[in-house]
C-alpha cells in the first residue's frame, strides 16, 4: 500500500511543454528528439510521503563563535534560554612605570547588533572569577554543554536596557582587588609573560542573572571591542599623566579559551524526549509540529522515503522541479522571535550524524528562503529547490537512508528559535511539489 501512495497524488494536467510557465521554459531540462516527438503531458505531484521530525545534537561547538552570546529569556515551547560567554585573556605589554599608581579597572563590551527576544526590558552581566584551567574535549574544541568552575563572588555586575543596535559599548567596572593585582604583579614584575599570567588568571566568565527575563545579546569578539582596561596614573609637574593596559581574548592558544555556554531548560514535554542525538521526535508525536532552536542543537529532520515511486507514473518521465515547502506555525514567530529569511540544508544519516552539505549541480549550497510574497495573507513560507538532489535519486541508487536537516546558517552563534509545521494538516503541512514532464515514444 505504501509504495503505492504516488497514485493519491494531486495530478494536475499543465498542457504541452509549450505552454508551461517561464520557471519550467528557464529549468535546465534540454528536449531530445524522443521527447520532442512523443505525446508529452506535464503533472504535478504534491502529496508524495514527507516525514518530519525534530532531533537534538548532543552539543554544539560555540568555541569558533565571532560573537559572545549574554542573556536570558523564557519561552513558552523552549523553556528558559540561557546564554553566558567564557573566556580567557592575556594583557597586551607586561610592563607599567614603577612611579605609577592604580586607579581602576573596567570591562568594556561593545555590541555587534545582534539580539533576540524582547530588548524593552532589563538584562543583567555578572561577572565572575574562573578557578580552573580551561579543557578542551578530545575534538580539541569548546561546546555549548562546557563548563569552567568559577568563583561565586561577582568581580563586577551591570543591570542596563539594551541597544543592540547602537554604535556603544558597556561598561563594567570591576573589583579594585582584582585591578590592584594585574597592577602589582606586573609592575614589580612577578608576572612577565602568558604561561604565568595564565597560572595566576584563568580568565572570567559573563553570566546572565538567574531571573531575567529579557534578551540574548551579541557582543563583538573583536580585540578592540571585548577587553579589560587596567587603569593607572604617574605624577607630573602640574596634573597626572594617565596611561592603561588593555587585557584582551587570548587568541594565542588553541583552541582559543572561548565558548558560549547556551542551554534551554524546561521545554515543553515532547522536547524533553530528546535525550540523545540518534533520537528523532516524529511530528506526529509532537502537535504536529517540527522544532529548530540555534545553539542548543535542536534541528528539523525531513524524509522522502518514497521518491522513486514517480518513476510508476507510466511512460518515460523528466523531473523538471521539485521544491519543498515548509510552513512556520502561524503565531509562532513575532518581532521579538523573528524568522530568518535563510536556512541551509544538510544531508544526515540513520543516526542523525551529518555528512555533507546539500549543494546543487552548480556547486552553490541548498537554501531554505523564506517567501514573504504572499505575506498579508498569512501564506508565507520557507521554499526549498531540491532538484538537482531528487533528480540524483531518481536516476541513481543514492543512500536511502540518507534525510535532509534543515539548520540557520547562523547554528552556533545564536539562539534564533523555530516551529514549523508537520504533515498532517492538508492546509498547512509540510509537502513536497515535484514537477514531472511525462512522455511516451509513439511506435
Amino acid at each position: 500500500m505504501i509504495n503505492k501512495l504516488w497514485l493519491s497524488s494531486t495530478i494536475v494536467l499543465l498542457g504541452l511543454l509549450g505552454s508551461c510557465s517561464d520557471d519550467l521554459n528557464d529549468s535546465d531540462f534540454l528536449a531530445g528528439d524522443l521527447f520532442t516527438d512523443s505525446n508529452i503531458r506535464v503533472v504535478l505531484i504534491d502529496t508524495l510521503t514527507v516525514n518530519a521530525a525534530t532531533v537534538k545534537f548532543d552539543s554544539i561547538i560555540t568555541s569558533t563563535s565571532d560573537r559572545a552570546l549574554i542573556g536570558q529569556y523564557t519561552d513558552p515551547v523552549f523553556g528558559t534560554v540561557r546564554s553566558g560567554t567564557y573566556a580567557g585573556l592575556l594583557p597586551n605589554s607586561y610592563t607599567i612605570d614603577t612611579e605609577a599608581e592604580f586607579d581602576s579597572i573596567v570591562l568594556f563590551l561593545k555590541y555587534d547588533s545582534y539580539y533576540y527576544n524582547d530588548t524593552t526590558n532589563t538584562n543583567t552581566i555578572h561577572i565572575k572569577r574562573l578557578i580552573e584551567n580551561f579543557d578542551p574535549d578530545e575534538n580539541n574544541a569548546f561546546y555549548n554543554t562546557s563548563s569552567v568552575a568559577y568563583d561565586d563572588t561577582d568581580l563586577g555586575t551591570l543591570s542596563y536596557t539594551p541597544r543592540p543596535q547602537s554604535s556603544d559599548s558597556l561598561e563594567i567596572k570591576l573589583s579594585d582587588d582584582l585591578g590592584l593585582e594585574f597592577f602589582e604583579n606586573l609592575q614589580s614584575k612577578i608576572i612577565t609573560n602568558t604561561a604565568e599570567f595564565t597560572n595566576e588568571f584563568k580568565g572570567i566568565a559573563l553570566l546572565p542573572g538567574t531571573d531575567d527575563n529579557g534578551s540574548v545579546i551579541g557582543f563583538s569578539k573583536a580585540t578592540t571591542d571585548f577587553y579589560l582596561r587596567l587603569y593607572y596614573s604617574t605624577a607630573g609637574e602640574t596634573d597626572r599623566d594617565q596611561s592603561y593596559t588593555d587585557i584582551i581574548l587570548n587568541t594565542s592558544d588553541t583552541p582559543n579559551p572561548f565558548f558560549n555556554a547556551i542551554s534551554a531548560t524546561d521545554p515543553v514535554d515532547y522536547l524533553q524526549t530528546l535525550t540523545n542525538g540518534e533520537l528523532s521526535l516524529s511530528s506526529d508525536d509532537s502537535d504536529d509540529k517540527t522544532f529548530i532552536q540555534s545553539g542548543t542543537g535542536i534541528a528539523t529532520k525531513l524524509e522522502l522515503p518514497y521518491l522513486k515511486t514517480v518513476n510508476n507514473v507510466g511512460g518515460q518521465g523528466t523531473l523538471l522541479k521539485a521544491v519543498l515547502k515548509i510552513t512556520p506555525v502561524l503565531g509562532s514567530y513575532t518581532d521579538f522571535l523573528s524568522l530568518e529569511d535563510y536556512m541551509s540544508v544538510y544531508l544526515v544519516d540513520k543516526n542523525n550524524d551529518i555528512t555533507s552539505q546539500l549543494y546543487n549541480t552548480d556547486a552553490s549550497t541548498v537554501t531554505a528562503f523564506l517567501n514573504t510574497d504572499n505575506q498579508e495573507y498569512n501564506d508565507i513560507y520557507y521554499e526549498i529547490d531540491l532538484t538537482a538532489y531528487i533528480e540524483s535519486i531518481l536516476t541513481t541508487d543514492l543512500n536511502s537512508d540518507q534525510s535532509l536537516l534543515l539548520i540557520p546558517e547562523d547554528f552556533s552563534n545564536t539562539v534564533d528559535r523555530f516551529i514549523l509545521n508537520g504533515t498532517l494538516n492538508s492546509s498547512t503541512k509540510t509537502k513536497l511539489e515535484l514537477t514531472y514532464a511525462v512522455y511516451d515514444e509513439e511506435n
